[in-house]
């Protein structure tokens, strides 16, 4: 991806999980500028935007999957970036990325996005994240109610990984 992604204040949206939740939607990573592209989720299904829109229903698509780099190789590149700033050796690059592999009729469209976490998500994290995307794709719940949570609560500091886990945790369990 060669567009940089927007910086996002935290009145505008926060990450929870491998989402960046707001009011505008739940997006897969973060939020990109065009045309780099981009996963929200939407009550009525995902959208695709940036050079190959593309939008589905959640009954259209038979599942949506989300790989993310380990924390090793994460907390690795953030060791080397640290240390190269340090020598004075660093070069600008491109935020971490990961990939969303959505399984549609018409085959399966795999797409980066960016992350949205500064170094790592939890390992719990991923796996609610995951398990909160199959119940999209199962019918069993939408992202509303994360819309709904941000809406409502708005809040002021970047959440730690305990409170990311408890949010998942509640969604799943209202789902």
């Amino acid at each position: 991806m060669e567009a940089t992604p927007p910086v996002r204040s935290h009145d505008d949206g926060t990450t929870v999980g491998l989402f960046w939740v707001s009011a505008d939607g739940v997006y897969v990573g973060a939020p990109a500028t065009a045309p780099a592209p981009c996963v929200v989720l939407k009550t009525s299904g995902p959208r695709v935007s940036g050079p190959h829109e593309r939008d589905w229903a959640w009954s259209e698509i038979a599942g949506l999957e989300v790989t993310v780099r380990s924390t090793l190789q994460r907390w690795t590149t953030h060791a080397a970036t640290f240390a190269a700033a340090a020598l004075d050796a660093w070069v600008p690059s491109s935020p971490t990325e990961m990939a969303v592999s959505i399984t549609a009729p018409e085959g399966t469209v795999l797409t980066p996005v960016y992350s949205s976490a500064a170094v790592a998500y939890s390992g719990r994290e991923v796996d609610l994240s995951r398990r909160l995307i199959s119940r999209f794709t199962q019918g069993t719940a939408t992202p509303t109610a994360m819309t709904e949570w941000w809406v409502q609560t708005r809040p002021t500091r970047i959440l730690r990984s305990r409170e990311r886990e408890a949010l998942l945790e509640l969604w799943l369990a209202s789902a």
